[in-house]
């Protein structure tokens, strides 16, 4: 097996992830379910050194020509074709575009974002943090994680999350634009609130802005929490890798949902 300099890659100093014996580590666990408890999310500024985040930007800048998959498409809120209870034609179906272009788990194996994902105490260290018995990296060579750019007029529109957080890293941010915006439980499980969607989308409830320097790890509850990326302007792209974990090993997406991120299953 490929030894790795966590260290180099990982401020270990401020986030100790390495040592969860420690009251360091206790402390910042502490810290990172008071935040998601208050503000549902936390950011870890500076988790990835920057020499490994200017390698890793030098690494997957050049492969966005030619091996990412450019993935557009128009959508509501909701991400579904129609909602039951609602005309077609109701405010908070009102259809939004996203753009971006994706470097899947498979092009970027050899870089630092991989080898943090397959460093057991990450998982660990979020499944402290979300008080799970632990968290798996996905048996999928593609969607396990993401390497994602935006570009000048390009956006992750209005939309709530699937599963229950997000765990990003911001390798590059855009000159302008780019911004991360969101409503704080705009919904419940059991109330959709569509009235506060229709607010939210028709400009009559204004969204709460998080700017991120680049480097900077975020945790984030979407599931009832609206969210976007504002567009990016100038030439500078936007650079985001997203990791994901689930509560069962081997979990996989389906050949359909990868074909509709990916544009290919394997």
């Amino acid at each position: 097996m490929k030894q790795i300099d966590i260290a180099a890659l990982i401020d270990l100093d401020r986030y100790p992830l390495d040592r969860p014996d420690r009251p360091a580590y206790r402390d910042l666990v502490a810290r990172c379910q008071a935040e998601l408890a208050q503000d549902g999310l936390f950011n870890l500024e500076g988790f990835l050194r920057e020499d490994a985040r200017t390698a890793c930007v030098d690494a997957v800048m050049p492969r966005f020509a030619k091996q990412s998959f450019r993935h557009a498409r128009r959508h509501n809120i909701y991400f579904r074709k129609d909602i039951p209870e609602l005309p077609d034609d109701h405010p908070a179906l009102q259809q939004v575009e996203t753009v971006n272009h994706t470097l899947c788990g498979d092009v970027v194996e050899d870089t630092a974002v991989t080898e943090i994902y397959e460093w057991l105490p990450f998982a660990a260290f979020l499944a402290d943090v979300m008080e799970k018995p632990a968290l798996y990296p996905m048996d999928d060579a593609l969607s396990r994680l993401n390497v994602m750019a935006y570009r000048a007029g390009e956006a992750l529109n209005w939309h709530f999350d699937r599963s229950e957080f997000t765990t990003t890293l911001l390798l590059q941010a855009p000159q302008e634009g780019g911004g991360f915006e969101y409503a704080r439980n705009l919904r419940r499980d059991d109330d959709p609130n569509y009235a506060g969607v229709t607010d939210l989308l028709t400009g009559k409830l204004t969204p709460t802005q998080m700017h991120v320097t680049p480097g900077t790890l975020n945790v984030f509850r979407g599931k009832n929490t609206a969210h976007r990326v504002t567009p990016v302007a100038g030439d500078i792209e936007r650079v985001i890798t997203v990791f994901t974990f689930y509560e069962h090993p081997g979990a996989q997406f389906s050949d359909t949902e990868k074909m509709g991120f990916y544009g290919r299953t394997s």
